[in-house]
Order: structure tokens, then C-alpha cells, then sequence
């Protein structure tokens, strides 16, 4: 496996972000189209279904993410909330923020002291954060 970094640590599953979101789109679009070639005739309300099927697999494609994506966030939080309380005895700075935390999981002990502090003094973005940090720590068990 290839060494984590700032240039790529997103992560895509292929699977899901591109072809399954483009089949549900190409589903929606020709399923709409069908729906307007048979407004006239008897064949309505099953054309009406399928366009409201894929409206309701979009909703479903982007809330299995959103919701992975917040418990994950959750998670990270008090992982570093622990190791924040571990490395100095006081809890995190509570003007810091989500993003900031979730960003700074890619330090290592010896520069998350300094950039928590950084992030909050500087107010810095987690990409000015993610960019800051010298040796990144993977993380390759996220959602």
C-alpha cells in the first residue's frame, strides 16, 4: 500500500462514488424521460414510480455516506480528545474545531501539541492544517 500524504489521503471507492452514483443518475434521466413520453396514456402511474425509485436512491447513495461520515467524525473526535488528554492532562481547547479536529488525526504526537495550538491562535483551515504537518500518520481505517 502506498504511503499516506496530504495529495492522497481522500479515499473513493470506485464502486460507489463513480459507477453507482452514475447509475443512479442515468436511472433518474432516462427513467424521467419515460415518464414524459407516456403523460397521455394509461401507463402514468408506473412511469411516475420509476423516476420517484431514483429520487429515493439518491437520497439513500448520499445519507449511507453522510451518516458513515458523521459517526466517523464522532469517533475521531474523542480519539483525539483522548490523545490531547494524554499527551498534556487537560482537556482540548473547546474553540477548536470539528474540521480542525479531524485534520489534525494525520499528526504524529511530537507535532499535534504545537499545530492544536497553531489551529487555534491561527484559526487555521484543516487543508492550511493537513498541508502543516511534516510526517503524516495514515489513516487507513476511515469510512
Amino acid at each position: 500500500m502506498e504511503s499516506q500524504n496530504y495529495s492522497n489521503h481522500a479515499r473513493f471507492v470506485k464502486g460507489y462514488h463513480y459507477v453507482l452514483s452514475l447509475l443512479l443518475i442515468i436511472g433518474l434521466i432516462v427513467s424521467l424521460i419515460n415518464l414524459f413520453r407516456h403523460m397521455d396514456d394509461n401507463r402514468m402511474a408506473v412511469s411516475l414510480m420509476l423516476p420517484l425509485l431514483f429520487v429515493c436512491g439518491l437520497f439513500t447513495f448520499w445519507y449511507m455516506r453522510e451518516f458513515a461520515l458523521r459517526a466517523q467524525d464522532r469517533a475521531i473526535r474523542a480519539e483525539e480528545s483522548l490523545r490531547y488528554f494524554i499527551l498534556t492532562g487537560k482537556a482540548i481547547d473547546s474553540r477548536i474545531t470539528m474540521s480542525q479536529i479531524i485534520a489534525l488525526r494525520f499528526a504524529p504526537d511530537e507535532e499535534f501539541l504545537p499545530l492544536c495550538d497553531r489551529a487555534v491562535t491561527e484559526n487555521l483551515s484543516s487543508t492550511e492544517i493537513k498541508k502543516a504537518i511534516k510526517n503524516w500518520k495514515a489513516d487507513n481505517n476511515r469510512a
